[in-house]
């Protein structure tokens, strides 16, 4: 029987049956896909614009300019922007990569980091500051998460707080205090007599103020200054000396060091050699450092330790509040006491070195400042103590002008937003890395009058009451220890350090430039980071009675 096939009447009707639908059913969906496309032209006709950008290549973005082809990047970045006078601009990167939008505005510095502090309130990863920060267990360098958030409760609460420091407290007082002479000492393995001034003689100041800086957080962290035996003349031996230079490195590498920072994909091959110098710098420090926090924590476990003298003491005692058993882990611990040297360790120093130069080069600025410590403290009884700090005006409007004229890096530790946010009418993408620069708000010549000269008396009131000269800056004209959520925790620490060393070093020595330098201080630059290009060398003159020096035997 042969089959039975419709006719060609039949397949016709039943097309037609069939495409009809079809037909209106694509029409349909046709007009609203175009009513969708049209209303999202429309939305993003009305979204604010992105920041200005420079100009860039296809893909790849600002990665050749960024990383290979205008070394160091904070350099091209603040000629860019001074180019396209703006304030601000959003650099484009490869796909996978961050946008980074760096600023130079105080007032939208302020905008991110009040207005919208919430939603800038997360970091970048980078490989450095997860080697340096354990995988993300610390206070500063770790995601907006639950973790950062027990971590900022345990520094807040426990560390800095005001029941602990910095001075007049009975577990860190005489540790700051009694440090400045075992400084003495420092010092004068560096060559200076504290009887007389050696014909011929000089001091690194560099080298002093970074190792006083190191030597107060080692003891106010391990309780001790030395990893190894003390050496006889106070002075930092060879494993202080490999500590300090680690803790530097590790600071230098934490961000936007290397291809893979941009790149994340890369990460692990290690491509541009900065991973193996990162995890060398993290090596060295938690060698030195982990040891003691290791004796530490079996000391309390078997008793044998019952009383708190430091602040190793304090995180491992710390317990949980519901079941009582130890609230930090051993990891945590480690990671939480090197990112507590590396926060305290680099700004004072580099300020005191740098205002030491300016002040070494503008001796009417240094007669000013020691007048000031003599009238307040005066030079036959004692030393600057921490109490007086509060009438030291002028000496701490040095330090400010040095936080705002000579920053320690380019760049605050970048701000990551978590959500599409507009900031001064502009859309800041979600996922952008902020970067508030230092560099540019302390010399935004649209905030600060003739920016580039060292001025302490642009931060006195000029009416007598100078009770506002603080060494934070709150309205981020320039950024000496942040502001917000993610602010410096240890801004009070830093502030008495720093000004304690400088109204010291004023008051006991009269300082002046080596002979072939002509009598003045080289003030350049370092090409890619913002210390003295070359350290600061001086001769320094005791300049009080033999008595008010502290013995350094």
């Amino acid at each position: 029987m042969a089959p039975n096939y419709p006719s060609g009447d039949q397949v016709s009707a039943a097309g037609a049956t069939v495409t009809k639908p079809f037909l209106l059913s694509l029409l349909a969906a046709s007009i609203v896909l175009l009513i969708t496309l049209k209303r999202k032209r429309t939305a993003a006709s009305k979204l604010p614009p992105l920041p200005p950008t420079p100009p860039s290549w296809p893909l790849i973005g600002n990665l050749p300019e960024v990383m290979f082809h205008s070394k160091p990047m904070f350099r091209w970045v603040h000629d860019v922007m001074k180019e396209m006078n703006t304030d601000t601009c959003l650099i484009r990167l490869p796909a996978g990569g961050p946008t980074i939008v760096p600023v130079l505005d105080p007032a939208i510095a302020r905008e991110m980091l009040r207005k919208h502090d919430a939603s800038f309130a997360d970091r970048p990863t980078s490989f450095g500051s997860h080697v340096i920060s354990g995988g993300y267990v610390t206070a500063v360098l770790g995601p907006h998460n639950d973790q950062w958030r027990k971590m900022r409760k345990v520094m807040t609460s426990e560390i800095v707080s005001p029941a602990r420091l910095p001075f007049p407290t009975r577990l860190h007082k005489d540790k700051l205090e009694t440090e400045f002479a075992k400084f003495m000492a420092m010092l004068k393995q560096l060559n200076i007599s504290i009887t007389r001034c050696i014909s011929g003689k000089s001091v690194d100041l560099r080298i002093a103020t970074q190792h006083y800086c190191g030597n107060v957080m080692r003891k106010m962290l391990f309780g001790r200054r030395f990893f190894g035996e003390p050496t006889s003349d106070g002075g930092p031996g060879p494993m202080e000396v490999k500590h300090v230079e680690a803790l530097f490195t590790g600071l230098k590498y934490l961000y936007f060091s290397g291809v893979s920072d941009y790149l994340p994909w890369l990460r692990g091959w290690d491509v541009d050699g900065k991973e193996k110098i990162v995890r060398e710098a993290d090596k060295t420090i938690k060698a030195l450092q982990n040891p003691i926090i290791d004796e530490r924590i079996r000391q309390w476990r078997s008793g044998e330790r019952k009383e708190i003298d430091d602040l190793i003491d304090v995180l491992v005692t710390l317990k949980d509040d519901v079941d009582r058993k130890p609230l930090l882990t051993p990891q945590e611990i480690k990671s939480q006491a090197a990112e507590l040297m590396m926060a305290v360790i680099d700004n004072p120093s580099n300020a005191v070195e740098w205002t030491m130069a300016e002040l070494i080069n503008q001796p009417d600025l240094m007669a000013k400042a020691v007048e000031e410590i003599d009238r307040v403290v005066g030079k036959e009884s004692r030393l600057v103590h921490e109490s007086d700090f509060g009438s030291l005006h002028y000496v701490k409007a040095c330090v400010r002008e040095a936080f705002r004229l000579h920053p320690v890096y380019p760049f605050n530790v970048p701000h990551v937003s978590t959500c599409d946010t507009v900031v001064a009418g502009y859309l800041i993408p979600k996922g952008s890395h902020a970067l508030l620069s230092r560099y540019g708000l302390g010399r935004n010549p649209e905030v600060w009058t003739d920016p580039l000269k060292f001025d302490p008396d642009r931060h006195l009131d000029g009416t007598g009451d100078h009770n506002s000269v603080v060494l934070a800056e709150h309205d981020l004209r320039f950024i000496s220890f942040s502001t917000g959520r993610r602010g410096c925790v240890a801004a009070v620490l830093g502030t008495c350090m720093t000004t304690m060393l400088l109204a010291r070093l004023l008051q006991c020595f009269t300082w002046a430039p080596l002979e072939d330098g002509k009598g003045v201080i080289d003030l350049a630059e370092a090409k890619d980071e913002l210390f003295l290009a070359t350290p600061l060398v001086a001769f320094p003159k005791p300049r009080l009675a033999p008595h008010l020096y502290p013995k350094t035997n």
